[in-house]
């Protein structure tokens, strides 16, 4: 089989037919066409601020020409180094009619990890916070960079709610200027033209992938055009609606399917700074949110909220959880109490966001074998099928390696084309997840590769032993890893943390799953923590709690 003949979205019943991709030529115009549809639109809000969309393309049109007057043009990598605040969106747009590559940062790197993706990426230049300045400084020392440019997150707004502005103090700018003083000087101004194509890389952003050091995902205007368009259409984003950008923007789910899609369709993007629960759960309240894309992590936040009601998801259309599958008791317990359904959705670095996802007003299966809810179908223009360890395919029902091509794939990695080649033969992209794709073109991942532990000999999925906990009414979060044991070869631990006020003991847990797996599959031990490490988009970090030591569990 080929991989044209591979399983695609418009094959299966309900489908649609792939058609020509007839996007704009650049993210620039597809943004230039909004703005001419409705100029006087509210494309952000921050709390109590505003920017229209003639507002938003003054600004970064502004910011564009102050780039350039630094040296910055098409090609150059920028990092972008914040929180969910307006000026990210600004950064992006003004970098974009550059022809230059915004670098997403997570805000959280300090040091080693963020002077290694600097190094790498050769960044030119960054935009940060201000309070990060003097640290930032000592970091990029003898770098690539030239120009350090810091903003305040307490611009384009007023209501500084202390709950996410630690200070109202406003510090000292970066020594090459303020962002909005910047916008300011250059007012009017923009800068010179530039003739972008689908292959200029929008966004550079880096991804561990499955083994190495991190690499430089090239998500190109094209690629995101693709998923813009296509998720825009399957999730029903479209004029008037109401984004909240959940997911952080330096992530790729945060930057396309929360940011660009919302900037280039006429509706309003919401930002409330880094995630927080109450902070989000208001929001969906007073700015009528209609749709989000966020981690799971972020919806079992709210949940726990005492005072989160229906009453705040009155607007919503439809909510989407990216970065894990979610464990069916989780959605049937946010929709028994908040009346919404969560709906899968799956992507990768590689892949510009989300590519797999359920239709709105449709349920996702189980897959009964493994007790998994599906991710969903795929979209639109992708190919999606399951190889087995020599790359050829197999048949519906049968598990092996997810792999995935269309126009979302990335085209490679930033300077690694051995990497790209490994990860991406002939522009397959090799996933690393198992998976399963049934008659009905439903996907249900079943666990990733690396993470498979064997059991005497048995194979176990760590995704079906969480499943099995997460049916516990105790339990909040589950995380489940081998680990190294003499007897065994390898055994399985569970590191669980609790919802408010409720307990359960490790004893309980393990003969809760005894009801529901067989006996080879169940915890040896079960570890409790308050909270389970997470990265920065909301994924358990399965390999820290590996490393974290072996038990030496006993052996009936």
């Amino acid at each position: 089989m080929t991989v044209d003949e591979g399983r695609r979205w418009d094959a299966f019943p309900g489908g649609a037919g792939t058609g020509p991709d007839t996007a704009p030529g650049s993210l620039v115009a597809a943004w230039k066409a909004r703005v001419a549809r409705n100029p006087e639109g509210t494309a952000l809000r921050f709390f109590d601020g505003a920017l229209s969309a003639r507002e938003v393309d003054a600004a970064s049109d502004a910011l564009a020409a102050a780039f350039e007057a630094r040296g910055t043009g098409r090609g150059d990598r920028v990092g972008v180094y914040l929180q969910n605040v307006p000026q990210y969106a600004l950064v992006l747009l003004a970098l974009w009619k550059l022809g230059a590559t915004a670098l997403g940062l997570n805000p959280m790197y300090r040091g080693r990890e963020l002077r290694r993706i600097i190094e790498d990426s050769g960044a030119v230049g960054v935009v940060c916070a201000d309070e990060d300045v003097h640290e930032t400084l000592g970091t990029l020392a003898g770098s690539s960079v030239r120009w350090l440019i810091s903003t305040s997150a307490l611009d384009y707004q007023s209501r500084n709610d202390p709950r996410v502005f630690a200070t109202t103090e406003r510090l000292a700018p970066a020594p090459d200027g303020d962002l909005g003083a910047l916008i300011r000087e250059f007012e009017g101004r923009g800068p010179s033209p530039v003739e972008l194509t689908r292959d200029d890389v929008a966004f550079l952003t880096y991804t561990s992938g499955t083994t190495g050091p991190p690499k430089g995902a090239m998500n190109t205007h094209g690629n995101v055009l693709s998923v813009v368009t296509t998720c825009a259409s399957w999730m029903g984003v479209g004029d008037g609606d109401v984004v909240f950008a959940m997911a952080p923007l330096f992530h790729i789910t945060g930057a396309v399917v929360n940011a660009t899609i919302s900037l280039l369709t006429d509706t309003t993007l919401v930002l409330a700074g880094r995630f927080h629960p109450e902070v989000a759960l208001e929001a969906f309240a007073e700015y009528g949110v209609t749709y989000t894309i966020g981690s799971i992590t972020a919806y079992n936040a709210i949940f726990q909220l005492p005072q989160a009601g229906p009453e705040h998801f009155a607007s919503v259309k439809a909510l989407y959880s990216g970065g894990a599958p979610i464990p069916p008791a989780t959605v049937e317990r946010f929709r028994e109490r908040f009346g919404v359904y969560l709906h899968n959705g799956y992507g990768m670095t590689e892949t510009t966001s989300a590519v797999i996802a359920v239709p709105p007003g449709e349920r996702a299966p189980v897959h009964l074998p493994s007790g998994t809810l599906s991710i969903g179908k795929p979209l639109p223009r992708l190919t999606a099928r399951v190889v087995d360890l020599h790359g050829d395919p197999v048949p519906p029902g049968q598990q092996g390696e997810l792999e995935l091509s269309g126009p979302q794939v990335v085209p490679g990695y930033w300077d690694k084309p051995e990497a790209t080649r490994r990860t991406m033969p002939q522009g397959r992209l090799r996933t690393g997840d198992v998976a399963v794709i049934d008659e009905q073109g439903w996907v249900y991942l079943v666990d990733r590769l690396k993470d498979q532990i064997n059991v005497s000999g048995y194979k176990v999925w760590p995704r079906e032993v969480e499943d099995a906990l997460y049916e516990h009414p105790s339990v909040l979060e589950a995380a489940v890893v081998g680990q190294p044991d003499a007897y065994r070869g390898e055994t399985v631990v569970a590191y669980v943390s609790l919802k408010a006020g409720l307990n359960a003991t490790a004893d309980e847990l393990i003969a809760f799953t005894r009801e529901r797996l067989a006996a080879y599959k169940c915890p040896r031990a079960i570890r409790f923590l308050s909270d389970l490490p997470k990265t920065q988009s909301g994924k358990i970090r399965r390999a820290e709690l590996r490393d974290a030591g072996a038990v030496s569990p006993s052996k009936d």
